[in-house]
């Protein structure tokens, strides 16, 4: 039986996560998962990849606010409701241009103080769609915020079990920011599965996940602690194909927009056909 070990929503891309107990589904994945973003002042991304601290960066969710903390600044709220006097601008995420509502100069410098160069942050504007590549979503009209490539990252403990018993030191879920932990499955059961159901949700699998160097970001510090997890997993995880380090899998929302998904739920997988993409 597979069962919901872990929720986890990330509101600004790049930063800490949170583990909620329940969450909202989206057509757009979790409810507020990457909703955020962190921007240069010409409107290009962010991330771990280049700014290893965003990691201290802390949200909460709660009382009709974002608030975010991170150590020697004083927290920063933003209100969940968007102002409809925000300003709107093109923003880009990977190849994406994507619109967004600047959140305004005290956001701004509280990111440029923390982070020690210019930086603004953005909200997805929800007057537009991101769609998801039909490449991998095949049939289905997927789509996501601020996510690299798709709204949802799947991925089971016992996967991330297997790997910790290769390395020296066990590294935590953190690292690799999933939205849902499986429990109940086989190391890699994931790779295998087309679709996942529960409470009137559907997610379709879609693509590996393919991996970069914020799994070796320390999520507490916000330092890069070295070369694992990447060394170890490219010794058995290579991806000829996509040419990366597959560890977990991405998916799409086919349908329960609306609904909620609650830790200890059970989840029905329905295996992958193989050789069909997106299936």
């Amino acid at each position: 039986m597979i069962t919901i070990a872990g929720l986890f929503v990330h509101p600004v891309k790049s930063c800490r996560g949170i583990a909620p107990s329940r969450a909202r589904v989206t057509p757009a994945g979790l409810e507020h998962d990457r909703e955020w973003m962190v921007v240069t002042p010409a409107g290009r991304f962010v991330t771990q990849r280049e700014l290893p601290r965003l990691a201290v960066i802390v949200p909460a969710l709660d009382a009709g606010q974002l608030t975010l903390a991170a150590p020697g600044m004083p927290p920063l709220t933003v209100p969940l409701r968007e102002p409809p006097e925000s300003a709107r601008r093109e923003v880009t995420v990977w190849r994406d241009k994507c619109l967004a509502r600047d959140e305004g100069d005290v956001a701004a410098e509280w990111f440029t103080g923390v982070l020690g160069r210019p930086l603004r942050l953005v909200r997805f504007d929800r007057s537009h769609r991101r769609p998801t590549d039909p490449d991998w979503s095949a049939d289905l009209d997927g789509e996501s915020l601020f996510a690299d490539g798709f709204p949802v990252l799947v991925l089971s403990r016992a996967s991330l079990d297997d790997l910790n018993a290769r390395l020296s030191a066990p590294l935590p879920v953190g690292r690799f920011r999933p939205n849902v932990l499986l429990e109940g499955c086989e190391p890699y059961q994931e790779d295998r599965i087309g679709a996942l159901t529960c409470s009137g949700v559907r997610l379709r699998i879609v693509k590996p996940c393919t991996r970069c160097s914020v799994t070796t970001v320390d999520q507490v510090s916000g330092a890069v602690a070295g070369e694992e997890p990447l060394r170890t997993l490219k010794t058995y995880r290579w991806d000829s194909r996509l040419r990366g380090i597959a560890f977990g899998q991405n998916a799409i929302v086919e349908s329960g927009a609306g609904a909620t998904l609650a830790v200890g739920d059970t989840l029905v997988a329905t295996p992958r056909v193989t050789g069909v993409t997106g299936v």
